[in-house]
């Protein structure tokens, strides 16, 4: 069966009588959007304040591959397993987003028997949190051209605004267009541009909060754009983040709904992670470790983009401290990474197998070395898999100090992660306190950003020109304490998206550098990353369709 048949067939329990038996949660404190997902009242963080969190597990991945790693299914199947055996787990993972869903990703709800559900409703429109971010963004941008064209008091200079629009929708013809034509009436006209949604800064901040009002504070502090003496504008001084906050009232509020198990899940906020942070909600998160003694949580593509983004940013302002990680690994992938071609990433192949595990390999030794993170890597199963091809990972991955587990659960739902979760508990068990980030606040961008290209991605060396130099200058006045967020593929530790395997020596250019002021971080591109991702030649969205009874199809 494929993954929505699967989840349409599901036993789903009234969510309100879940948030109680499983998490203690009274009626009152949930919001149902109908009777299977719910948002959480944000008081309930204050109602537990005095309870102690449960261990944070962080689930992140090898380098993606067009076979799949299957990290959410992996996220979702761990906690499943772990309830299983008798520990009080939640999972914790983002929302999807439309575009990708028709594009070329297709669903992010899990896959096969560890799922997260209702299916449908989270990759369409769920309960309407990307919406009102997109909502947000855009009241600010239309506020914006509002204000140029009644006197432009500020004297915004129309070349020099950075706020674009947003859409939840992947529309390459958006990436670069001109606003205002038409007139007088319609305003100046000027370059303006569209990003999806989930790259969007307001994005990364309700992601970053606390509260809601410190969602409103730094909403107040998005740089839109410089007058024409070069003075920088935010968001307060057109009087805009009151207005915007109040559109995400109900957007910052978790979201709850449950695994194919009928286990709690927060399914909240979704930032890009190839743009942003790539990881859920610190409330969801925080709000999790409270309710359970163990949360499971994933940080978007490979360890390199995804667990150095969910430290350095997340942790790093939030207060929050992983304390294992799961690196998860499949056969095909690691195949790929050896130079197979992805048609006969099923034959097995012992000598790519081999050539592909530098690519693990350096994941594994950044998250132990870089980040003092205990590991275990989880090899979600398929299969085509052979006992020659396994047996290679584990005992691969015991030469290097660690430990390799066959996690079954895409196959047999939590049943099939058992082991997996024995040992995460076993480890767990065990005192540790090596936990560090890879750089200090009081160095400079400059040097953060040649720290991450040169440590976590063995660059040789790093390169900008002098405007890439000047802005950072001009940032380092007032923000060289902000951590930075590298903005470049997810498919190689270089900026070449073809380079496979664990390349080394190379020289990472550094393009262009953004200021998210109001998330506080800086967002650094290298290469030739988009902020607005275009449709493939056969998207997602032409096998998607619904019946006369309501029932949709082709969602994977």
């Amino acid at each position: 069966m494929s993954d929505i048949e699967i989840a349409q067939q599901a036993v789903i329990t009234d969510i309100t009588t879940l948030a109680e038996k499983k998490l203690g949660l009274k009626p009152d404190k949930l919001e149902s959007y109908g009777r299977y997902k719910a948002k959480v009242a944000l008081d309930v963080l204050d109602d537990l304040s005095a309870q102690p969190d449960g261990k944070l597990i962080l689930v992140t991945a090898i380098s993606p591959t067009p076979a799949g790693e299957g990290k959410t299914t992996t996220t979702i199947g761990l906690s499943d397993a772990l309830n299983r055996i008798g520990k009080k787990s939640i999972v914790c993972i983002r929302e999807p987003a439309m575009g990708p869903c028709f594009g070329m990703k297709g669903g992010a709800a899990g896959g096969g028997y560890a799922q997260v559900i209702p299916m449908e409703d989270i990759n369409l429109h769920f309960t309407g949190d990307l919406h009102a971010i997109s909502a947000a963004h855009n009241l600010l941008s239309a506020m914006i051209d509002n204000h140029i064209h009644h006197g432009n008091t500020l004297d915004l200079d129309v070349r020099r605004i950075t706020w674009g629009r947003v859409i939840d929708m992947n529309d390459r013809s958006l990436r670069d267009i001109t606003v205002g034509l038409g007139g007088n009436s319609n305003g100046f006209p000027r370059q303006d541009g569209f990003d999806i949604v989930v790259a969007s800064e307001v994005m990364a901040i309700l992601c970053l909060s606390n509260s809601l009002s410190e969602l409103k504070k730094k909403i107040s502090n998005i740089l839109i754009g410089y007058s024409r003496d070069g003075t920088a504008r935010f968001a307060e001084d057109l009087d805009a983040h009151g207005a915007m906050a109040a559109l995400l009232k109900d957007a910052i509020k978790p979201n709850l709904v449950q695994t194919l198990e009928n286990n709690p899940a927060f399914v909240h906020g979704g930032p890009f992670a190839n743009i942003a942070h790539g990881c859920n909600s610190v409330i969801a998160t925080k709000m999790a470790l409270k309710l359970s003694d163990y949360v499971v949580t994933e940080a978007g593509f490979g360890a390199d983009l995804g667990a150095e983004k969910f430290i350095n940013i997340k942790c790093r302002k939030s207060g929050l401290k992983p304390d294992m990680a799961i690196i998860v690994a499949t056969v095909k992938a690691l195949k790929y990474h050896g130079g197979v071609d992805a048609a006969d990433l099923a034959k097995e192949n012992i000598k790519a197998l081999e050539k592909g595990m530098a690519n693990l390999e350096r994941h594994l030794d950044n998250l132990q070395q870089h980040f003092g993170l205990r590991c275990i890597v989880g090899i979600n199963h398929f299969s085509q898999d052979t006992d020659d091809e396994l047996m290679l990972i584990k005992n691969a991955v015991e030469a290097l100090g660690a430990e390799a587990v066959i996690a079954r659960h895409w196959a047999n739902g939590g049943e099939g992660a058992e082991e997996l979760a024995h040992r995460v508990v076993s480890m767990l068990d065990e005192d540790n306190d090596s936990f560090h980030y890879l750089y200090e606040n009081n160095e400079s961008l400059w040097e953060k950003i040649t720290t991450v290209a040169t440590k976590i991605y063995q660059a040789g060396e790093v390169v900008a020109d002098k405007r890439v130099h000047d802005k950072l200058a001009a940032f380092s006045e007032t923000h060289s304490h902000i951590p930075v967020c590298m903005a470049k593929t997810p498919y190689s530790f270089s900026s070449d998206p073809n380079q496979r395997g664990a390349v080394s020596n190379h020289t990472m250019t550094i393009r262009d550098v953004r200021l998210s002021r109001g998330a506080e971080f800086l967002v650094v591109f290298c290469g030739d990353i988009m902020t607005m991702p275009g449709l493939p030649k056969r998207p997602a969205s032409e096998r998607i369709d619904i019946d006369d009874d309501g029932v949709v199809s082709g969602l994977f």
